[in-house]
């Protein structure tokens, strides 16, 4: 019975990119601002293609699904680091807590450009000045457990954009839900990520040194708001050698862009080794496999998890990611 249904849940997403996506949603792209919130931060999530809103909680859940942050046990800390193109670094940091009134988070991200050249048509080697184009978010996450079986988050995030004199500000949330099942730990996940207020860059724009700066307002564009739908389930568990398969699909559906669907697959071995594989149909400059893997080890008797992956694209080269998260609680063993 596993098995056939292993095969469907990786078949079906391919007989939906023959069959759909070409005719859905690709004319939307480019229309968002904010682009950098839809950017994974967790290597781990980046290892399985982007299949996250289904995975166990961790310290990186405040991104991946707020929902997933109920299944976390004790005070963690997590942060990663995304090795982006061109050398831009990409930044996240999260600090979880449980209370008896559930789960709280709180998680910030920056990415930054460094110094860039201030170029003119007269000037194009630059004219000595430089500009900054940066990127922020604090954000506040809460989730609590309903039942054994279900689980609901959301987090509030506060958004800062600046390129050169110009800034934006908007406020952005998510929102999750999840359902753990009894058969083969099947799981059912919903997340509407990112949804929020538009953003318009303002500031001075300098039409000629020689006279004035001028106030100006850039036309404002929505955020990069996402709605997914995830699905995963333990099709083999070998309890004698402390071995298990996860496998996840996910469909995306994005406000600028094309739906796409993620599947991934998460082996654990003695919970201390996870090798983690996944693939991302129609998405275009990712036609080639994520891959990532995961170290589970201990400071005294507290988890200690290290995890990479690497991302390829097409144009963009080899993305890296590294994380680390450190859980305050005892050891299962």
């Amino acid at each position: 019975m596993r098995y056939p249904l292993l095969l469907l849940l990786f078949s079906f997403p391919l007989l939906l990119t023959a069959q759909l996506f070409p005719e859905l949603g690709g004319q939307r792209a480019g229309i968002s601002a904010l682009t950098f919130l839809k950017v994974d931060v967790s290597p781990r999530s980046a290892g399985v293609g982007g299949a996250n809103v289904c995975l166990t909680g961790d310290a990186f859940s405040t991104f991946t699904n707020p929902a997933t942050l109920a299944e976390t046990e004790g005070f963690s800390v997590g942060a990663s680091n995304t090795f982006w193109a061109a050398g831009i670094p990409y930044s996240f940091l999260s600090v979880n807590k449980p209370t008896q009134a559930g789960h709280f988070g709180l998680s910030i991200q920056s990415l930054s450009s460094g110094a860039l050249p201030v170029r003119t048509e007269f000037n194009p080697g630059g004219t000595g000045e430089y500009f900054y184009a940066g990127y922020f978010t604090a954000g506040l996450t809460y989730s609590k457990r309903l039942t054994d079986m279900f689980t609901y988050g959301f987090t509030g995030k506060y958004v800062r954009e600046q390129l050169a004199d110009f800034t934006a500000q908007t406020v952005v949330v998510d929102l999750g839900f999840l359902y753990r099942t009894d058969f083969n730990e099947l799981s059912f996940s919903v997340l509407l990520q990112n949804f929020g207020l538009n953003s318009g860059l303002k500031g001075m724009f300098d039409i000629d040194k020689a006279f004035e700066h001028r106030p100006r307002t850039i036309e404002s564009y929505p955020a990069p708001t996402i709605f997914k739908i995830g699905v995963s389930m333990v099709p083999w568990r070998d309890e004698e050698n402390n071995q298990s398969l996860t496998t996840l699909l996910q469909l995306n559906h994005p406000n600028d862009n094309a739906e796409n669907i993620r599947i991934g697959l998460e082996y654990s071995y003695h919970d201390v080794l996870f090798l983690r594989g996944g693939y991302k149909f129609n998405v275009k400059d990712q036609n080639y496999p994520t891959a990532g893997i995961g170290l589970r080890s201990r400071v005294g008797r507290h988890p200690l998890m290290l995890d990479y992956a690497l991302d390829p694209s097409n144009f963009l080269g080899l993305i890296h990611r590294v994380g680390v998260s450190f859980q305050v609680n005892k050891m299962d063993r």
